[in-house]
């Protein structure tokens, strides 16, 4: 009898739940939202996972962090300040462009997005803070800046 025990033992010993770890390949669902709970973004809307390595810099800081030592099937819920995520808001972000840097019939409101190269011709996404006849004060900032953000994140799987 003591033969079985011994064998159901080393059973349960491996099927242990598989953890996650710096440098496995993973996919996730999340749903991020922000203090108030709006929903800025969620695997689960758009159907698809997020396959990601852990470690490998592709996520804010908070999130890898959040899913070291996962195991499948869990379902974590973290809180993550501006320095876990995009950082705080930068006030050297904000630059004024001249006018005649855009296309005369482009419609340019307050508080809509533009895009555009940098002088080194990479690509630029800015939201539009403020204008007058010479120019347009663009903020440079990533969106959810100086932001802190909730997530509900569930490991789905590990790849080999």
């Amino acid at each position: 009898m003591s033969n079985k025990v011994k064998k159901a033992n080393k059973v349960n010993k491996t099927k242990k739940a598989k953890k996650a770890k710096k440098g496995q390949k993973v996919n996730v669902h999340y749903v991020g939202t922000l203090d108030d709970g709006t929903e800025f973004d969620s695997s689960r809307t758009r159907g698809d996972t997020l396959s990601v390595e852990i470690g490998s810099g592709q996520l804010i800081p908070g999130f890898d962090e959040a899913l070291n030592g996962m195991a499948i099937g869990e379902v974590k819920k973290v809180s993550l300040t501006p320095e876990e995520a995009y950082g705080e808001i930068n006030s050297r972000a904000y630059e004024k462009v001249p006018r005649q840097a855009f296309p005369e019939n482009m419609d340019l409101q307050v508080g809509g997005m533009v895009r555009g190269n940098s002088p080194t011709g990479q690509p630029v996404v800015a939201k539009i803070e403020s204008m007058d006849e010479e120019g347009v004060i663009l903020n440079m900032n990533h969106p959810l800046a100086g932001k802190s953000l909730n997530f509900e994140i569930e490991l789905m799987s590990i790849d080999q």
